[in-house]
């Protein structure tokens, strides 16, 4: 009993690693993506059938059953088989005790009441099992108390009871009880490891060989960053770019001279529970005696089509005079000697191979590597000269009031780079190295060009304005409607102070407005980028003010109908220089008739007036008369004047239907005139 004890106690303290580990296979190649991906290749020499065993983290099992990949010239794959998700719930399933029971004699004697069982030692006992009780027992001589189990057995004489801790051994009488908790032992034995499963991955061939065997999990992001190194001479046409990987081995195994590649890329990647057990759940239908038929739904599928525009490369600076001479050029003037160069960056000892695929740039270190487990690794993958030119950038919502000090730097090389962070040193003329910033570095293809910026330049000083305007410049008539062109301009006028004694290129960044056109300046270095314009201005230096605009125009369309406008607005437009002599005549025309329309429009309220104050007045006569005697005076004079009103209201009704025809004649000879024109 007591090695039962000691065995149950010793699996319920082993512990495992959960990081992925090969056993008969040797890791040869490791591929990181900037996508967090790693790809690990092992190998192994077999000959003829082999059963291959690969142990791996819980959390990469789902990733190794979609991705794992085997490569045999002269054999093939069997398949592979690793226990379930729950290969432990799945072994005690149809025991008569769970797992927990195994956590002590006691426990498993507990769950298994009934048992026969035989106990041997000084007294020895066959029943069956009645009870398990802890007892606390007191030790000789007040030494304390210590527990102690006590179990009941149903014997041939009865009840019985003997002490468990006692006990020299304990057999279960039933053959087939004893075979399941051996089976038992060996389940949690071979699940040890608790986050680890192993696969076998069975081979099957002839001959000797070696088999490849590779898979895709989830590995850290290796990270890119560069070091630019600016020369003495502003006008240096190149400068020095080195770049560095920054590479984490939290495998769990150590790398022992593996293959290195490093990927930099956006691949599609997914992650599915493959290590999942899943049941599809079936709807309940009813019986029927013709059957129904319940098709799916079709959902339809769609195909994207995008094409991308690559941007032409940027042409590399001019050299400056000065590395025109350095470099064998035919000067023609006579210089002193220039001052021997200051040492570069020291180089690279091995660089990587880099090579551009058609999504991802792939970088091969040319020798092995060792990288034991948890360490970092960081080391050149990039060492070369670039075309770099130095100008100031001007972005209003980092600094309104000064440009940053930025590099355009261009790509001419044979791959892309990874994005990443660039430190910033600058040589002076002595050869003295000095820190002055920092840049980030985007995805950068072959060809194209970035603007970094890296400082605050406060040499240069800019402020700026910005006006509105609105004209028209077109009008024509058509269908009865005026139709204008009006141009609204945006002007942004920038005011800027340079360095006294140092020539600049500045590059403004503009907001572009949609739908809107850059009509100044006219270069055609105006680059557009991510919604802005980035417009080059050169500052030959001194500390006078230059001004500079940058305006953006849009056309935009009015439809006035003629019938309905305001004079007011019409004689705007009949005055209008912008239009040609005939638009102005028919405007002219237009407004007459409007007015004439107007007019007669005029005389009708004229005549509604009068009739309105007359019925107010009737109104009044009316009440007085309620008031006033009957057959007096007063009120024989109030129906004097209402008579005579009632005569002045009948000749108003003529006047106003005269006034009336007047005013729609006059309306539609307006309109008569105006759906002739155009």
């Amino acid at each position: 009993m007591r090695l039962l004890m000691n065995v149950v106690a010793l699996l319920g303290l082993v512990a495992f690693p959960s990081f992925a580990f090969a056993q008969n296979l040797a890791l040869k190649r490791v591929m990181l993506s900037s996508g967090g991906l790693g790809y690990f290749e092992y190998e192994a020499s077999v000959d003829g059938d082999a059963t291959l065993t690969l142990t791996v983290s819980l959390d990469q099992v789902d990733d190794v059953l979609k991705s794992l990949v085997v490569y045999d010239d002269r054999g093939g794959v069997g398949g592979l088989s690793l226990p379930g998700r729950e290969p432990l719930a799945q072994a005690f399933k149809d025991l008569p005790f769970d797992q927990n029971s195994l956590g002590s004699p006691a426990e498993l004697l507990q769950t298994l009441k009934g048992a026969q069982v035989t106990v041997g030692g000084s007294r020895s006992i066959s029943g069956r099992i009645v009870s398990v009780e802890e007892d606390s027992v007191a030790l000789p001589d007040n030494k304390g108390m210590v527990k102690r189990t006590r179990v009941t057995l149903y014997t041939d004489r009865g009840l019985q009871q003997f002490i468990l801790e006692d006990a020299e051994n304990l057999q279960f009488a039933d053959a087939a009880l004893r075979d399941k908790v051996g089976q038992a032992l060996i389940a949690i034995q071979g699940n040890r490891a608790r986050d680890a499963r192993t696969i076998d991955l069975t081979m099957r061939g002839q001959g000797k060989r070696t088999v490849r065997v590779a898979y895709i999990v989830e590995a850290p992001v290796w990270k890119a960053s560069y070091r630019l190194t600016l020369g003495a001479d502003p006008a240096a046409a190149r400068s020095g770019l080195q770049g560095w990987a920054v590479v984490e081995n939290l495998s769990g195994q150590d790398w022992k001279d593996v293959e290195l590649t490093l990927v930099s890329g956006r691949p599609v990647a997914f992650h599915q529970a493959l290590y999942n057990a899943y049941y599809v759940t079936r709807p309940e239908v009813p019986v029927e005696i013709a059957g129904r038929l319940m098709p799916g739904v079709d959902r339809g599928g769609v195909t994207a089509d995008q094409r991308a525009k690559s941007l032409p490369p940027m042409p590399a600076p001019a050299p400056s005079r000065a590395q025109q001479e350095r470099f064998g050029a035919s000067p023609q003037i006579a210089m002193a000697p220039p001052p021997p160069p200051p040492a570069p960056m020291a180089a690279a000892a091995e660089q990587f191979e880099a090579s551009d695929a058609a999504t991802q740039v792939i970088f091969r270190f040319p020798r092995a590597v060792s990288v034991e487990n948890g360490r970092t690794l960081s080391i050149p993958i990039v060492d070369r000269q670039v075309p770099a030119q130095r100008l100031a950038l001007y972005q209003t919502d980092t600094a309104a009031r000064n440009p940053l000090a930025a590099i355009r730097l261009t790509n001419d090389g044979d791959t892309g780079l990874p994005p990443g962070i660039i430190t910033l040193y600058e040589r002076d003329k002595g050869g003295y190295v000095s820190y002055v910033g920092d840049a980030r570095l985007s995805a950068f293809p072959v060809g194209e060009t970035r603007l970094l910026a890296y400082a605050l330049d406060e040499k240069i000083v800019i402020e700026r304005d910005v006006a509105q305007t609105d004209r028209v410049t077109s009008g024509t008539i058509a269908n009865g409607a005026l139709r204008l062109s009006r141009v609204v301009r945006q002007t942004m006028v920038y005011r800027v102070r340079g360095p006294a004694r140092e020539p600049r290129q500045l590059v403004i960044v503009q907001r572009r407005l949609p739908g809107w056109t850059l009509t100044k300046p006219e270069s055609k270095d105006v680059e557009l980028s991510e919604g802005n314009y980035r417009i080059p201005f050169q500052l030959p230096g001194g500390d006078q003010t230059q001004t500079f605009e940058v305006v953006q125009e849009q056309t935009q369309q009015q439809e006035i109908r003629l019938v309905e406008s305001a004079a007011e607005q019409i004689r705007v437009y009949a005055q209008a220089r912008e239009f040609d002599a005939k638009t102005r005549e028919a405007l002219t025309k237009v407004l007459q008739l409007q007015q004439a329309a107007a007019e007669a429009q005029r005389k009708v309220a004229q005549v509604d007036a009068e009739r309105q104050a007359i019925v107010q007045e009737q109104a009044r006569l009316r009440e007085n008369l309620a008031r006033v005697p009957a057959n007096s005076d007063l009120q024989r004079r109030y129906l004097a004047t209402l008579d005579k009103q009632e005569t002045d209201l009948e000749a108003l009704a003529n006047r106003r239907t005269e006034a009336e025809k007047t005013a729609e004649a006059a309306r539609e000879a307006l309109r008569t005139y105006v759906n002739q024109l155009g």
